[in-house]
């Protein structure tokens, strides 16, 4: 699968992926990207953040690869039961934050911070770093077997995100093409 065959939809996490993250870099370079927008970027609930991405997904005209950062790769768990059978190919699932962290995040709903385990309905990668303080490795390599996630190390890249140093991020953008390549 190429770009142009498929509707890339990007899921960022708490704040929205601010100008120099690497999810909206993405965005603008790739031209089937689009954002999935939430009403609040800052206080997620996980009903009206599930709601948006199916949403976004019955909206596609092609098939869809699922773009995800951090809290929204929650999200995407969270309205994983809803997108089975619906046209989502796969999803590229980046720097989770385990249970662990989002507990200890202010005022996160606990429903939220509750992940969902049970096998995706569509294939799925899950890149997490050596040096994520929101992640652990074990603890992502047991979300990705509980989601039915291929695992792959990203080695000492911190959240993945700008404060670890990753805007463009041209390694992941690497991983993503190989993904989409597996999609067929």
């Amino acid at each position: 699968m190429r770009t142009s065959d498929a509707d890339i939809l990007i899921i960022p996490g708490l704040g929205g992926s601010g100008p120099e993250h690497w999810q909206t870099r993405w965005e603008a370079k790739l031209s089937t990207a689009r954002r999935v927008e939430q009403g609040d970027w800052n206080e997620p609930h996980r009903a009206e953040w599930a709601a948006s991405i199916v949403a976004a997904v019955k909206a596609s005209t092609r098939p869809v690869v699922l773009v995800a950062h951090s809290c929204g790769v929650s999200s995407v768990a969270h309205a994983a039961p809803e997108l089975a059978g619906l046209a989502v190919a796969g999803a590229f699932l980046v720097a989770p934050a385990s249970e662990r962290a989002l507990h200890a995040i202010p005022g996160m709903p606990a429903d939220f911070a509750h992940h969902v385990r049970q096998k995706l309905p569509f294939r799925a990668v899950l890149a997490s770093s050596t040096s994520d303080p929101y992640c652990t490795v074990d603890e992502a390599q047991e979300l990705a077997g509980a989601w039915g996630a291929e695992f792959s190390d990203a080695g000492d890249a911190g959240h993945i995100n700008v404060a670890s140093g990753h805007g463009p991020w041209p390694e992941g953008l690497m991983r993503f093409a190989g993904f989409l390549r597996s999609l067929g």
